[in-house]
């Protein structure tokens, strides 16, 4: 297909090691021009959220999940993941709380920025099944983390059974949890005070290496925290550009791992790259592979919470939530 017969599309997003090469035009999808944007998240979420800017784009995944129910939502998904990330070091406590383990969070108030954000999806849904922790039981709240009046960018309803409430304009989830206002904090972003060394707030998990671990090895899952959304009506039009989009995020980021383990350069400013990236390899194998038979357990649990907790009416499918042209594939 020559150039001028390409289909020119936008796509907004984060750039990683793992999509450079289609920000590059190293890789290019079938029958595709594309346009890559180098969005930064909180913006890219808003933009395209709000108001639909590209024809593609890098998405939350909790927020994405709670328009399911719409049948005039805009969006549908691709099974391409470009962020995932544990989440058990995005949980903080006030260090003057009696909290000294994960069952001590039961009756208390927890904040986080927005009950659709993902990481706060993932970790309601961890503290529930494997530390017993009574989600109903939590005074849960939202607000900025460092600005005060930040708003849900999806529309989520909790179940009747959650207490969630919004702090307001005036006060912001850091200086809660510093005052001791909330117990604890669920925040993809970490606090700023936190990482200017203030000793007012520590970790739930100290280690949160070995908690995640034990995590991964217990489940077999590293949480997607973004999916690829495409507009529908588009999709419409050209339903073959679902398959091509896919295999081109595949074909950009398979050769990453590889050179990741390289000894003779390092590709990023780690020193020791190549010994984290044998040592994680050893642990995760291919973390970021794309595909829905590929992601089951992962795709299982974040369905299941997502259900419980107010984003869907009922416990969807993986059928429900892409194309479905993308959910299966030939086999030889």
């Amino acid at each position: 297909m020559s150039g001028l017969d390409r289909l020119e599309l936008t796509y907004g997003g984060e750039l990683y090691d793992r999509t450079r090469r289609l920000y590059t035009g190293e890789v290019a999808p079938e029958g595709v021009r594309l346009r890559y944007l180098h969005t930064a998240i909180e913006d890219l979420f808003w933009r395209q959220g709000r108001y639909g800017e590209f024809d593609l784009a890098e998405y939350s995944m909790g927020a994405y999940l709670s328009t399911l129910d719409d049948p005039d939502r805009p969006f549908v998904a691709l099974p391409v993941f470009p962020s995932r990330l544990f989440r058990h070091s995005s949980v903080y406590v006030n260090a003057d709380t009696d909290v000294s383990d994960v069952a001590d969070l039961n009756g208390t108030v927890i904040g986080t920025p927005e009950w659709s954000m993902t990481a706060s999806l993932w970790m309601r849904g961890i503290l529930g099944e494997h530390h017993g922790v009574d989600l109903a039981s939590i005074h849960w709240r939202t607000g900025g983390l460092e600005e005060p009046g930040r708003l849900e960018k999806a529309p989520v309803t909790p179940p009747a059974h959650f207490d969630v409430a919004h702090i307001g304009d005036t006060d912001t989830l850091s200086a809660q949890l510093i005052r001791g206002d909330l117990t604890a904090l669920i925040t993809a972003r970490a606090p700023r005070a936190f990482l200017e060394g203030d000793r007012r707030i520590r970790r739930l998990w100290p280690d949160f290496r070995a908690a995640e671990q034990a995590y991964y090895v217990k489940t077999q899952i590293i949480p997607i925290m973004h999916v690829v959304v495409i507009r529908r009506a588009l999709l419409a039009a050209h339903p073959w550009v679902a398959n091509n989009l896919v295999d081109a995020f595949e074909r950009a980021r398979t050769p990453v791992q590889r050179e990741l383990l390289d000894t003779a350069v390092c590709t990023s400013s780690l020193v020791w790259e190549s010994s984290y990236a044998e040592a994680e390899q050893a642990v995760l194998g291919d973390p970021f592979r794309c595909g829905v038979a590929a992601n089951a357990a992962s795709l299982e649990a974040l369905l299941a919470y997502a259900h419980q907790q107010g984003f869907s009416r009922r416990r969807l499918a993986p059928e429900d939530v892409f194309v479905p042209s993308t959910v299966s594939a030939a086999k030889i």
